[in-house]
């Protein structure tokens, strides 16, 4: 047993993902390319915005993989870490918008 939550990404376990579902595997394969293919943004641009969203969706698979993408496209240490800040301040920036909601629903009387 594995002393981590997430199992590691084997060849066999993404066999077995992919045989589960052969065509939509294909279909996702060929999207993530062209998502990811030279465009109006760089594709270095594009693995640093996936670093981000890896590090708020909290893919532990999804940050390995990407951030060894960026490096593959010239990224280095420091604008990875930028990247990752960027996510730190939309994450905590997410909780500090939505207190909006929360002194909404306490309505205008409730600091009386």
């Amino acid at each position: 047993m594995s002393d981590s939550v997430y199992p590691a990404a084997t060849r066999e376990l993404a066999a077995r993902r992919m045989q589960a579902a052969p065509e939509i595997h294909d279909a996702f394969q060929a999207f993530s390319r062209q998502v990811f293919a030279d465009g109006a943004l760089p594709e270095k641009t594009k693995q640093l915005i996936a670093i981000a969203v890896a590090h708020t969706t909290q893919c532990p698979y999804c940050i390995r993989s990407h951030t060894r993408l960026a490096q593959r496209r010239g990224a280095t240490e420091q604008e990875i870490m930028e990247a990752i800040w960027v996510a730190s301040e939309m994450r905590a920036g997410g909780a500090y918008a939505h207190a909006l909601v929360a002194f909404d629903a306490l309505g205008p009387d409730a600091s009386e």
